[in-house]
């Protein structure tokens, strides 16, 4: 197959880029600065480079196309930076679904458990769960508008699959982007985790389920692609485990939730640039986000391995390309 992958040094564009070169496909791999970014200097692909809210460059890509993966997007995780956002993922989704469309491709766009109802301790959400319950930042509502970009050209006859991943945790995450968890705990882990949990999987099997879905899976079909639903303090404390570091006591409760996220809000709102730790982030990382990938997993065969195997993988990764702070 002929492949296009937006987002393509990405943690999971990449994977993706790197499992289809692997499964002898050819792949036009779509980033800003693609021509000399390091993740994609070792595989033979057509490199792009390319904003994905300007149609210009990717009205130039010659002859058919199978498929176009659509795993590029603005992620930022609070309450600023909205209108950025929302402009390149809803442009960016607009003008990859216009390249599918022209060129008769099956698209795949790739959304997030984020955009889905809340999963439960007691009971992980899936495709059908109604509800909601998610955070209404930046991040949510800019994929829930991407989404619905997708939503809408699958309802006027587009072929168009919409994929779920979760927190994804493994190797060639060059930023790094959720490896950035393995890098702020690699000399051990404050006193206090988040209070909610997420639903880890590996970006080479979530690769995988995606390659799998563009050759059989029904047009217009959903798919979390999520693993193993653990709280953030185990996480927490497998990562420190690994690195024989110090490990976090106990999980963060309600009054030293509110002073962090108060105190990063403030903080953002005298400097103008929002901090990582504000209260967007830290109500969501006191969220249960726990998921069900079994449709995934009768339907595409999608494998979740261990997550202390994907931890050390990923550590090992970051650690062989000199990542690690």
């Amino acid at each position: 197959m002929r492949l296009v992958v937006t987002g393509a040094t990405g943690l999971l564009g990449n994977n993706i880029t790197r499992l289809a070169i692997d499964e002898k496909h050819e792949v036009i791999a779509i980033s800003r600065g693609a021509s000399n970014a390091p993740a994609l200097a070792d595989i033979p692909v057509t490199k792009l480079d390319a904003d994905i809210t300007d149609p210009a460059p990717l009205n130039r890509i010659d002859g058919p196309i199978d498929a176009v993966i659509h795993c590029a997007a603005h992620i930022h995780i609070g309450w600023t930076r909205r209108e950025e956002a929302l402009h390149t993922n809803t442009v960016g989704t607009r003008n990859a679904l216009n390249l599918a469309r022209d060129r008769n491709a099956r698209f795949i766009h790739v959304s997030t458990v984020n955009t889905l109802t809340i999963g439960k301790k007691d009971a992980p959400a899936d495709e059908t769960t109604q509800g909601d319950g998610q955070v209404p930042c930046t991040y949510v509502l800019s994929k829930r508008a991407a989404e619905k970009e997708t939503l809408d050209a699958i309802a006027q006859g587009l072929d168009a699959i919409i994929v779920y991943p979760g927190f994804m945790l493994g190797p060639w995450d060059w930023k790094p982007s959720s490896g950035r968890m393995i890098c702020d705990l690699a000399n051990g882990a404050p006193p206090l985790a988040p209070a909610g949990g997420c639903s880890i999987c590996d970006p080479r099997d979530v690769a995988q389920a995606i390659l799998r879905a563009v050759d059989c899976a029904p047009s217009g079909s959903r798919f979390i692609l999520a693993g193993e639903n653990w709280t953030y303090l185990e996480l927490w404390r497998e990562i420190t485990r690994q690195f024989s570091k110090r490990q976090p006591w106990t999980y963060m409760r309600l009054p030293a939730r509110f002073i962090a996220g108060t105190a990063g809000d403030l903080y953002g709102r005298l400097t103008g640039k929002e901090p990582i730790i504000n209260s967007a982030a830290i109500a969501m990382a006191s969220q249960f986000h726990w998921y069900s990938s079994q449709r995934a997993i009768d339907q595409l065969n999608y494998n979740i391995r261990p997550v202390n195997k994907s931890i050390s993988d990923a550590i090992a990764w970051l650690q062989s390309h000199k990542l690690l702070r």
